[in-house]
């Protein structure tokens, strides 16, 4: 079913526009598509489909929900964002958090992802936990990506495949480690790594190991690392569902 979209005026767009290249100026100079990525996944990744609440609108400006065990280090991302959405009062912090994630992808050689403006940004934080721990298997990633999402296992691994931007942090995660070699650019290489094994100065979660012990990942993984632009089609593709959950539902 489409879509059906809000209206925002001509205004709007125009500062969605001036944004998204003030967006790349920041992520190029700052090198913080990592960051930008995860702030954008965080903020949309809370939603839940059964009591419609949580989600891509702006909640993540509030230090309570920045304050949640899983957004450890992501004030970082708010502080740098805050002058650009200072410099843009009439684009939602909804819409600003998305678009920043679209961007990161996109500078760091990543696919292009639609983007449709439009985001209400809400007052009242998702409750803590609603996020992906890194320390849990197969049946953890589907709860949490299809149960509450809404989402589906191609959904699951494409999004996987953004790990192949940055690194964690041991304050952060309580992992160290970039999971690529170059960790700013955005390709497959992701599930190459994956298939080849740990290597020293790499990192692989017990997320990312489950991706190849359930067969339905696994063939996604192997179709992925063979096919750049396979994984690219299905990433767009999972990347606009994630920063569209509860939004303009048909």
């Amino acid at each position: 079913m489409v879509k059906a979209y809000p209206k925002v005026s001509e205004e709007y767009l125009k500062g969605i526009d001036k944004c998204k290249r003030r967006l790349r100026g920041l992520i190029a100079q700052k090198g913080c598509a990592p960051i930008m990525l995860r702030l954008a996944w965080h903020s949309a990744g809370t939603y839940d489909v059964k009591t419609k609440t949580g989600g891509p609108f702006g909640t993540m400006r509030f230090r309570a929900e920045q304050g949640h065990i899983c957004n450890n280090g992501i004030h970082i991302a708010v502080g740098l964002l805050e002058p650009i959405k200072e410099e843009f009062p009439n684009l939602s912090y909804g819409d600003v958090y998305q678009l920043a994630g679209i961007v990161a992808v996109e500078i760091t050689g990543g696919p292009d992802i639609p983007f449709h403006p439009g985001r209400e940004d809400k007052n009242e934080p998702p409750l803590e936990g609603r996020l992906p721990d890194a320390n849990k298997g197969c049946h953890h990633l589907r709860d949490v990506f299809v149960t509450h999402m809404g989402l589906n296992d191609q959904d699951i691994v494409a999004l996987s495949g953004a790990h192949t931007l940055g690194r964690c942090h041991q304050d952060r995660s309580g992992f160290e480690g970039p999971w690529t070699s170059n960790p700013l650019i955005f390709d497959n290489s992701y599930f190459k790594e994956l298939l080849s094994g740990e290597k020293e100065g790499l990192i692989q979660l017990p997320t990312d190991k489950a991706l190849l012990g359930d067969p339905a990942f696994r063939s996604l993984v192997e179709k992925y690392a063979a096919d750049q632009d396979a994984f690219f089609a299905d990433y767009a593709e999972a990347h606009l569902k994630l920063s569209e959950l509860g939004f303009a539902d048909s």
